[in-house]
């Protein structure tokens, strides 16, 4: 299909800079909370836990849509939406600051997406995304440099868990694509699946100490990580990656060659 129009493209940006914006936030709340009287485990049980909650019905109606990722993107699909979660707030956050998280996982993901989007989805790199990449990742690597990361220490161990998260995260954008998963379809298929494989872990590992933190810090982070990120901004991505494309996202430039729809019907 066509490049997007400059309407379109408009349009798109708007979508992707409201979802960075609140996506951001997970991460931040999520350093704040471990700071009380929650635990990472506490943290990511609240979020599967809201999510699901809200999507459960959703997802139930729209099913797991086997059909159109296959087992392949079905898997991406549930670890790239899951998973990351995992990566930054039981590692990442314990061994690096917050600002190599924005730095090395929120920032980051276009450059991975871009990738997987050329060998998946056959896009071309075309020279405003290259310089995009290009200014991503020096900005990257000037921000956690400036924020005291150095090769050989414990930050490293978060480091890696940032970008290993934003090369999941990228998995999850682009078998969306491919199937033309709206944002609240492939987020009730990861939230939902999630929570069914981590509870039981969570009770072995937590019991019920989630019971005894104070009802303030609970639903703070089920207001952000549950409703916020998991829900709204979901669909915001989804509608942004439907109009730029996966790496569009975060390069903010045309995407020629545009495969997958332009407006999924399904997201409006």
């Amino acid at each position: 299909m066509s490049k997007p129009t400059t309407s379109e493209y408009v349009r798109g940006s708007l979508y992707g800079i409201a979802f960075v914006s609140i996506w951001a936030s997970w991460i931040v709340a999520g350093r704040l909370g471990v700071g009380t009287s929650l635990t990472p485990w506490d943290i990511t049980a609240i979020r599967f836990g809201t999510g699901a909650v809200i999507l459960l019905p959703y997802l139930l109606r729209r099913g797991l849509a086997v059909d159109r990722l296959g087992w392949l993107g079905l898997a991406a699909i549930v670890v790239g939406g899951g998973a990351p979660v995992v990566l930054v707030s039981y590692g990442g956050l314990l061994f690096a600051p917050a600002r190599h998280a924005a730095s090395l996982f929120t920032a980051l993901i276009p450059l991975p997406s871009a990738i997987l989007a050329a060998v998946v989805l056959g896009e071309a790199f075309t020279l405003p995304k290259r310089i995009g990449l290009a200014l991503i990742v020096t900005g990257a690597v000037l921000i956690v440099w400036s924020a005291g990361g150095t090769l050989g220490s414990r930050q490293n161990i978060g480091d890696a868990m940032f970008i290993g998260a934003a090369v999941l995260f990228s998995c999850y954008a682009v078998a969306m694509r491919k199937a033309e998963l709206d944002g609240l379809h492939a987020s009730a298929i990861a939230v939902v699946v999630s929570l069914i494989a981590y509870e039981p872990v969570y009770a072995v590992v937590s019991g019920a100490s989630l019971f005894n933190a104070p009802w303030r810090d609970i639903a703070l982070q089920a207001l952000v990580q549950g409703l916020l990120t998991t829900v709204i901004s979901q669909w915001l991505f989804g509608r942004a990656v439907s109009i730029l494309g996966a790496e569009g996202l975060g390069v903010l430039g045309p995407v020629p060659g545009h495969h997958g729809p332009r407006s999924d019907p399904a997201s409006r």
